[in-house]
């Protein structure tokens, strides 16, 4: 017991740091867009949402803090997965691609398609995978290995958010957030 609460406590520590790390580029990010700002870690398989700057506008995403979600069909999700290694990829796809809506990914060839694009590009979008009526784009924050262990991204309605508009500045958060968290000490290469 004495190991758990050691570990639940470094985790708990790890995330603030994270957390406090990420706001400005999440305020800078919010500031440009109006929109819902998320940020989320990879944790036992799934996303893990462990901020948010909810949106000025009109816009019902269902997150809050604590929420955890599945990797393949989520922006932050499919992030975290395009710079995943292909043991985790594969580790989800054996677990099934649970259908949410109409548009969500369920054929493992076409979401590996999706995820080889997006590692070109840093840039990944979530079209109502999720949640009919939302839609995101997001990008990795990635370790020292170059694996991403968290992801950054904006949420809006899709009656007018157009990712594609904000996608180089969600690029250049994650980025930024990477080049800071890579030259403290502690955010080696096993996150």
């Amino acid at each position: 017991m004495g190991v758990r609460l050691f570990e639940l406590g470094n985790s708990v520590a790890r995330q603030r740091q994270l957390r406090e790390a990420a706001l400005p580029f999440m305020e800078d990010l919010y500031e440009a867009t109006h929109e819902t700002i998320h940020l989320g870690v990879l944790d036992n398989g799934e996303v893990l949402y462990v901020e948010k700057i909810a949106g000025r506008r009109t816009c019902s995403v269902s997150t809050m803090l604590g929420a955890r979600k599945p990797l393949y069909c989520t922006g932050l999700g499919k992030a975290i997965l395009a710079y995943s290694s292909s043991e985790l990829l594969q580790a989800v796809i054996k677990n099934g691609l649970i259908r949410h809506t109409r548009y969500t990914i369920t054929d493992p060839h076409r979401l590996q398609w999706e995820l080889a694009r997006a590692a070109d590009t840093g840039i990944i979008y979530d079209r109502e995978e999720y949640e009919l009526g939302i839609t995101c784009v997001s990008s990795p924050v990635l370790n020292r290995a170059g694996r991403a262990w968290a992801a950054i991204s904006v949420t809006g309605p899709t009656t007018r958010f157009r990712p594609e508009n904000t996608a180089a500045a969600v690029r250049t958060a994650a980025l930024g957030l990477t080049r800071v968290l890579s030259n403290h000490v502690g955010w080696g290469v096993t996150e």
